[in-house]
C-alpha cells in the first residue's frame, strides 16, 4: 500500500467565511485527497474554522475555479474555494 504523500494546495476564502477566519487565503500542505477530507481538515484547525466551515451550513466550494462538490479529487498545486452561498436583490 502506497503512503499518503502530502501536497501543497492554496486554500482561498470569501465573504463571511473571510471575515470570520481573518484571512483571504492560506498556502497549506494536506494529505486529503477530496474536498470532504479537506473540509474535515479544516475544521479541525480552530474554533473560528469549525464554525466557519461547520458541516450545518451550507458552503459553496470551487476547484481550480469550477464549482465542485465534496467528492472532487484534489491535486498538487489546486486552488480550493470556500464561500458562503450567494444571494441576489
Amino acid at each position: 500500500m502506497q503512503a499518503i504523500r502530502p501536497m501543497k494546495i492554496t486554500v482561498k476564502y470569501f465573504a463571511s467565511i473571510r471575515e470570520a477566519l481573518g484571512q483571504g487565503s492560506e498556502q497549506r500542505q494536506t494529505t486529503a485527497t477530496t474536498l470532504a477530507d479537506l473540509r474535515n481538515e479544516l475544521l479541525a484547525v480552530s474554533p473560528a474554522h469549525a464554525q466557519a466551515l461547520a458541516r450545518g451550513k451550507p458552503v459553496r466550494m470551487a476547484l481550480d475555479q469550477i464549482m465542485s462538490d465534496e467528492s472532487a479529487p484534489l491535486r498538487e498545486g489546486c486552488e480550493v474555494a470556500f464561500f458562503p452561498p450567494v444571494t441576489g436583490g
